[in-house]
């Protein structure tokens, strides 16, 4: 459904920006993640310690991303990335689980400075789209095979960064990204108001991956 709703948005961008802004930008990017999970009620395991937290570990990662220039200016397009990582559990004692794939999926806008033909180019962008998080295989305190099961929630991603081309249209890019994706919500409490009368507070937990990267655009 994402992707369709990308399409016919880049679509109707191309149909309506003028000839000499209808340029599309391909990239590819490595680099490294770090990542953070989401804290829960302890629980006491089959090892004797008591693990409250659930974490992704620091990674390499890498990603692609096409684009379609709406304007001089305005782009909007579709970003993947992959963060090839372990699950692990925190507690009294810190355990990797097992390796663990997060996908993310975001159809962006983003603004980039300076005109279109210029040899540096910074830019700020957000996207809305999805984190998965994909299955874990490992062997549990017993001896015995498990697996957890993935899963997928809603996220978003904000990125800064700068692109720069020598006498060609291959250019070079490097740039932070923020992708906080949400897990649950836990109950903070009550809240009383003379007006609304008392209904119970959320606290929103959100797991974080913070990028750095490094690679190649391409503008056609």
């Amino acid at each position: 459904m994402l992707k369709r709703v990308m399409a016919m948005a880049a679509v109707s961008a191309l149909m309506s920006a003028p000839a000499f802004a209808q340029r599309v930008e391909v990239g590819g990017v490595v680099g490294w993640t770090f990542s953070d999970g989401v804290e829960g009620d302890a629980v006491l395991a089959a090892d004797g310690n008591l693990y409250d937290a659930i974490d992704i570990k620091d990674s390499f990662s890498w990603g692609f991303d096409i684009g379609f220039n709406a304007t001089d200016n305005v782009e909007v397009g579709f970003l993947f990335g992959q963060q090839l990582s372990k699950l692990r559990i925190e507690g009294t004692q810190t355990v990797d689980v097992g390796d663990l794939t997060v996908n993310t999926y975001h159809p962006y806008v983003a603004f980039n400075f300076a005109p279109p033909d210029a040899r540096v180019r910074p830019y700020l962008m957000v996207g809305f789209g999805a984190t998965n998080y994909g299955s874990v295989d490992f062997t549990g305190f017993n001896g015995q095979a498990r697996s957890t099961a993935g899963e997928t929630q809603f996220s978003t991603t904000w990125g800064a960064g700068v692109k720069a081309y020598g006498s060609s249209n291959v250019g070079f890019r490097a740039g932070v990204q923020w992708t906080p994706t949400y897990i649950k919500t836990d109950s903070a409490g009550w809240w009383c108001d003379p007006y609304w009368g008392c209904y119970v507070v959320g606290d929103a937990q959100y797991a974080n991956q913070f990028s750095f990267n490094g690679g190649v655009t391409i503008r056609f």
